[in-house]
């Protein structure tokens, strides 16, 4: 027992050093994992709401996640400056999973918006809508090359 314990905190310890977690939630969190490990050493199934544990509620409500510097991940509360590379290596979801699970509409951007302007004015300073125009007219040509 005392073994599964310590597997169990050290788990814990793990999440909790990447989560901002409180009192009451590491307790819970050391019992769901206790529970789990009890559960596998005896060779038994795990419980559904064990191994749902990330689907229980958003970490962050909806309003608090996007923000202007950050956007919050409503999975484990983290921000970032986009959340489609956080979601595919940390949770193994896509996007458009995350939109579902959490209701959030196409249109909404899971960039911070702060970060999006500034690419938006790089692309503007750099003139990239000039080359983007030049690219499409040339595949058009090219189309109607080989149309013909």
């Amino acid at each position: 027992m005392a073994n599964l314990l310590e597997m169990a905190t050290d788990i814990v310890a793990a999440h909790a050093s990447n989560t901002t977690m409180t009192k009451e939630e590491l307790v819970a969190e050391i019992v769901t994992v206790y529970q789990a490990l009890e559960a596998l050493e005896k060779g038994e199934a795990l419980a559904a709401g064990t191994i749902a544990a990330e689907e229980t509620g958003p970490a962050v409500s909806k309003r608090k996640a996007f923000g202007k510097d950050q956007i919050f991940c409503m999975i484990c509360g983290q921000g970032f400056k986009t959340l489609s590379r956080h979601l595919k290596t940390s949770h193994d979801m896509k996007p458009g999973e995350y939109r579902k699970q959490f209701g959030i509409p196409r249109t909404q951007s899971l960039a911070a918006k702060n970060y999006s302007e500034s690419r938006r004015q790089m692309a503007i300073d750099k003139n990239l809508a000039a080359g983007l125009a030049k690219a499409r007219a040339a595949r058009g040509k090219a189309k109607a090359a080989k149309k013909k």
